[in-house]
């Protein structure tokens, strides 16, 4: 059986960029540190066992059962800012004047040097977040995604940090010549298992923008 991926409406195409309306849907997420590689391992693992039976289904008038859930596509990650921390005073206090600043760094968490990352799998379209069995790992939630607009960039190949902040920056300055602003965290989606051919891997970054 082909794997389900959520369905969109194209708005807008230019070239290997998208505008997408994505409807609702619910994922399975959890959040995990590291740098790329390595966050994308632990959170696949941690959602791979929440979906192939280590959660729980309470049924009516019977006792507690796990139930396996359909893989789909894509896995997706995103870069997240460490909480805030104080730190004491110093002197003295020193001023420079610095570049122009890239476009990669226009408020948005960059995805080459992050260390903390959240990662979900979009669940199939049979269920609703009621009807999800509940995880039994602490560390996987599930929550629904509203109904949202984003600008998406779909390349092949392999991804390095280096190459996916790469993407993300094209993506931004394409949007900033278009007057269109970003919202939130870029996202790196992969559609592909591991053993998949890099000129057929499928890869895209997608960063939420403003109903245009």
């Amino acid at each position: 059986m082909a794997t389900e991926e959520p369905k969109f409406e194209v708005l807008s195409q230019h070239d290997e960029i998208e505008l997408r309306r994505y409807p609702a849907f619910v994922v399975a997420e959890t959040t995990v540190e590291g740098d790329m590689d390595a966050a994308s391992s632990k959170g696949f693992r941690a959602i791979a066992d929440y979906i192939f039976g280590n959660n729980q289904v309470v049924l009516p008038n019977a006792d507690a059962a796990s139930e396996k859930i359909a893989m789909t596509a894509p896995v997706t990650m995103e870069p997240l800012v460490p909480p805030s921390q104080k730190i004491a005073m110093t002197a003295p206090v020193a001023m420079a004047p610095l570049a122009e600043q890239a476009a990669s760094s226009v408020g948005l968490p960059a995805l080459q040097g992050a260390s903390q990352w959240r990662m979900h799998f979009v669940m199939p379209s049979q269920y609703t977040l009621a009807s999800l069995p509940k995880p039994n790992n602490p560390a996987v939630t599930l929550r629904e995604v509203p109904t949202k607009t984003w600008a998406v960039l779909r390349y092949s190949g392999f991804n390095t940090e280096a190459r996916v902040q790469r993407k993300t920056d094209e993506l931004v300055a394409w949007l900033a010549g278009q007057n269109i602003k970003p919202i939130g965290s870029p996202q790196l989606a992969r559609y592909n298992p591991p053993w998949t051919l890099p000129m057929f891997r499928r890869n895209e970054i997608m960063l939420e923008i403003a109903q245009p």
